[in-house]
């Protein structure tokens, strides 16, 4: 009896897993091969011919000590295909103690709104649409280079049906070779820039990040001021109300990865920490008699990668084990030695990104590992900063 119980526990954790990282990318390719076959696809909206038809935009940066950056990053917004009388410029300089006013105040086409008390970005936000005028907003970081036509293919999107957020794609660079956080982080944005472009054409995306996303102010609804994942709430809170989230990759955003793994946590903890905080504030969602179209995706993509299916990765380990010396016969064993064989690939990949070697396929069960540990570790940060949106920001590479 205790066998048999032990050998049911362990595949609904194996089956959760396997496909909370692959499977649900599997099923979302099917659905969608079954979807192209029988309908047609969403034809690519045609933008106006007279720029002058184009909607006014504002372009949000929200920062904090960005001094460093402001130049490059004038450079190219100012290298943006977008008519320039169409074009808000607006930094929002939260709690900035550095000379990030003095440099953007050389700049003419930019609205500066300074906060002198560092509130954290989803207070920044509202700080700056109070002093917006524009329809559509678009939220970038001041770390991030957008591609020349972003905003032109950004509003392309919005013309679509019940579209009132979009999500542009997030691009890692590597700003040297065997960069592990980088290189680690790319693998994974490309495979999440797939789920996501997936998720927009069955329905809607699931959540947008800030590096660049843009909604419509008559469909905004603000964050939670404590809110630790600000983009993803708004974007989540549009498709709450019945509005789509649309991905296009045609708008992208280029960054560095994090300086080193140590840096990198910084994130993936925070980030860990908000989506349990979002999947709370956002549990509705996971009804499907309230939000049918919704609620597979929202549990498939986000809320199993958030909640459940890290501790089930971890009873994998006893239960396999427990398993094999209860005699539970010798595929156990193979499952066990699998299992032993991939952490012990995870552990040599970290271990040779500490000591300055790189091996591009063991950057794979390492970072894999190194996301799910920050899982767990973004439980405490969760109950030490539930009360303010404000973090440490990660030094990029």
């Amino acid at each position: 009896m205790v066998l048999t119980i032990l050998k049911v526990v362990f595949w609904l954790c194996l089956l959760l897993v396997v496909y909370t990282y692959v499977g649900y990318g599997a099923v979302l390719y099917l659905i969608l091969k079954v979807k192209r076959a029988f309908w047609r696809r969403e034809p690519s909206p045609i933008l106006p011919l007279d720029e002058d038809l184009l909607p006014d935009v504002t372009l949000m940066i929200c920062a904090y000590n960005e001094a460093d950056i402001i130049e490059e990053k004038m450079a190219n917004i100012r290298a943006l295909n977008y008519p320039k009388e169409r074009l808000c410029v607006m930094w929002v300089t939260d709690g900035s103690n550095d000379r990030s006013n003095e440099l953007l105040s050389a700049y003419p086409e930019v609205t500066l709104v300074f906060s002198p008390e560092r509130r954290g970005k989803a207070a920044a936000m509202q700080h700056g649409l109070q002093e917006n005028r524009a329809e559509y907003v678009i939220f970038t970081d001041a770390n991030t280079m957008l591609n020349a036509d972003a905003i032109r293919e950004i509003v392309r999107e919005f013309m679509r049906e019940n579209v009132s957020c979009v999500s542009g794609e997030k691009r890692v660079a590597a700003r040297h070779e065997g960069q592990a956080a980088a290189e680690g982080e790319g693998i994974y944005w490309r495979y999440e820039s797939t789920l996501k472009r997936w998720d927009s054409e069955l329905y809607s995306a699931m959540g947008a990040a800030g590096e660049l996303f843009a909604v419509r102010m008559s469909h905004y609804r603000p964050a939670p001021s404590n809110a630790l994942l600000d983009d993803f709430m708004i974007s989540m809170l549009i498709l709450k109300d019945g509005h789509r989230i649309a991905y296009t990759s045609e708008a992208y955003a280029m960054e560095y990865g994090s300086a080193n793994m140590q840096e990198e946590s910084k994130r993936k903890r925070r980030i860990a920490a908000g989506g349990l905080q979002s999947i709370w504030w956002l549990r509705s969602l996971m009804n499907p008699l309230q939000h049918p179209k919704v609620a597979f995706q929202f549990i498939s993509h986000r809320v199993l990668r958030w909640s459940i299916t890290p501790l089930a990765l971890v009873a994998l380990i006893p239960l396999n084990l427990l398993l094999v010396l209860l005699g539970g016969g010798w595929l156990y064993v193979i499952i066990l030695l699998l299992q032993a064989l991939f952490y012990a690939l995870a552990i040599v990949g970290a271990v040779l990104n500490l000591i300055g070697h790189k091996n591009k396929w063991l950057n794979i069960p390492a970072y894999f590992l190194f996301m799910n540990i920050n899982v767990f570790i973004g439980v405490p940060y969760l109950l030490s900063h539930s009360t303010s949106g404000k973090w440490e920001k990660a030094k990029r590479g």
